[in-house]
């Protein structure tokens, strides 16, 4: 779903960069029984999501990633979810900077509303269109549904954790985003720089809408506080 914006970005920051799904998403492996009762199987995580998967990711699986890639103070760019894995992996982990877009810090109830309607939709359409995306939509689409509209999720709030990083932030969201409000980005309050960048005309995905300003933010943002080449 990131199509080419990465390898742009890429190409004007002078940077290489790593795309990966997480489990469930994409081309990656499915998870077994998403709708079914959360359990471990074979050492995994399998069922549906707890409400700390995001802290599982961040904590778990992307420094293992990271590992296993021989990559070592890496810049984190992450959309929605991702950029909420991004600052807390920062939280806890030597980052060279934490690039943001439309993350979820705390969840709002506008946030359930546009999830609760997406959940009403998906099968009149947002289906069939999310399956030209995902090896198994279903997977993708309920994975991340149920959990955030689950009783046990509604105090998920990692404000607290965000203070506690230390490289420099960029946060992107834009005016007229259905799943969150400015207060998002305005609740991130890190112990070193962060930088917020609000978009105009711009919804849940500032990199399709409004790439270039999105790209040229991310540029900017980098060539101000981080070293070249590092």
């Amino acid at each position: 779903m990131w199509r080419d914006w990465p390898a742009r970005l890429c190409q004007a920051t002078g940077r290489a960069g790593i795309v990966y799904s997480r489990q469930g998403y994409g081309q990656s492996d499915t998870r077994p029984d998403v709708r079914g009762p959360t359990r471990e199987h074979d050492g995994r995580r399998a069922g549906r999501l707890p409400p700390d998967y995001m802290h599982n990711e961040a904590w778990h699986v992307l420094p293992a990633l990271l590992q296993a890639l021989e990559v070592q103070r890496p810049v984190l760019i992450g959309h929605s979810d991702g950029g909420t894995i991004a600052l807390l992996h920062a939280a806890s982990h030597a980052v060279e900077a934490c690039v943001v877009m439309a993350p979820h810090v705390i969840v709002e109830q506008v946030s359930i509303d546009s999830i609760a309607e997406a959940r009403d939709a998906y099968g009149t359409g947002l289906r069939a269109r999310l399956a030209r995306y995902h090896a198994d939509v279903d997977t993708a689409f309920w994975q991340w549904n149920d959990v955030w509209l689950s009783e046990a999720f509604r105090s998920f709030d990692i404000r607290a954790d965000c203070c506690d990083i230390e490289a420099p932030v960029l946060a992107i969201q834009g005016e007229d985003d259905p799943y969150g409000t400015l207060a998002q980005i305005g609740e991130i309050h890190p112990a070193g720089v962060i930088e917020r960048c609000v978009l105009a005309r711009c919804g849940h995905s500032p990199h399709r809408d409004q790439a270039e300003a999105t790209t040229g933010a991310i540029r900017d943002f980098l060539a101000r506080q981080v070293l070249p080449g590092r």
